[in-house]
């Protein structure tokens, strides 16, 4: 099958899931070239936190990026790509071997690289929102409070460990329920709206239906609806209904409970009184004053569907 991928750059991250995907490059490359017309395809390792958004923003003469890892060097390079003229933005393409991998998950690619790869090839590029947050784009996931602590506890045990997965993350859940079960006052305004006060244990913003390694925070989130979805997760809960709202998230069967309200937003200012754990697309994100908005159809990227099913 001939690709219309045209001039292609594969950006391979070699220490995703604890250095195993640099031995995924070479064969990605292989499986690759065998399909690509000849002299179409060349890759880039990264050497350092944030290299993929350089990468990504100066290729020069690139049609499509593909990105070898996980969901981090999908912000990174979905951070670079956006930073081009929309003109001049490739597109772009996930083959994942990270350990969350929530947007090729939300974008239906296999986790198996071979079939990945398959996938890719037959896919034609489709158009998603990307959402902003202050200075920084994402693709999947914005939040604050609990599910930020937990995922950030996640990678700190991934590094010790050297474990990943569904799992780790549900070990650091249980862990930050038990003992960090914090409140945050936040002030609210969406969509230029009243601004109202509130407090809460999670509040997440989603461009697409998971976090967390296939948590479906907000099941009904569409990543070309030009929309947000939001889940906030309101005190008093006490530690059992807590941890019974975390196993239910799983499934995304959490939103009918009287302490999660779940709205919908094209944009939104939040302020919190102090700063709260966050993080986007699984990466920390610091401060206590945030502006979110939603570029529609910003992206294209290589999918054969979108969303959860």
């Amino acid at each position: 099958m001939t690709t219309s991928w045209g001039n292609t750059l594969l950006i391979a991250n070699p220490v995703a899931q604890n250095g195993r995907s640099a031995s995924l490059v070479d064969r990605v490359a292989g499986l690759l070239r065998g399909r690509l017309p000849r002299d179409s395809f060349r890759v880039e390792l990264t050497k350092r936190a944030g290299h993929a958004v350089d990468i990504a923003r100066e290729a020069q003469g690139v049609d499509t990026v593909l990105v070898l890892g996980g969901d981090g060097i999908v912000h990174e390079a979905a951070n670079g790509l956006m930073a081009r003229p929309a003109d001049d933005r490739p597109v772009l393409g996930v083959i994942a071997s990270g350990s969350g991998n929530d947007f090729a998950k939300a974008i239906g690619i296999p986790f198996e690289v071979e079939q990945a790869c398959e996938t890719l090839l037959a896919c034609e590029p489709r158009s998603i929102d990307v959402g902003q947050v202050n200075d920084r784009f994402f693709v999947e996931t914005l939040s604050f409070g609990l599910d930020a602590a937990i995922a950030l506890d996640t990678v700190v045990r991934r590094k010790k460990t050297g474990r990943t997965g569904t799992a780790l993350y549900m070990e650091s859940g249980f862990d930050q329920l038990l003992h960090h079960l914090d409140t945050f006052d936040y002030a609210l305004r969406v969509d230029n709206g009243e601004t109202k006060l509130g407090q809460s244990i999670t509040f997440a913003v989603q461009n697409g239906p998971y976090y967390g390694g296939g948590f479906k925070v907000c099941p009904d989130a569409q990543l070309d609806d030009g929309a947000f979805d939001l889940c906030i997760a309101h005190p008093p809960i006490g530690v059992l209904r807590a941890c019974w709202l975390f196993l239910q998230a799983k499934d995304g069967r959490h939103t009918k409970s009287r302490q999660v309200e779940m709205l919908r937003a094209t944009s939104l200012h939040l302020e919190f009184s102090e700063e709260p754990p966050a993080q986007t697309d699984g990466e920390r994100l610091r401060g206590t004053s945030f502006d979110v908005r939603m570029h529609p159809s910003a992206l294209r990227v290589l999918a054969p569907r979108f969303n959860a099913e």
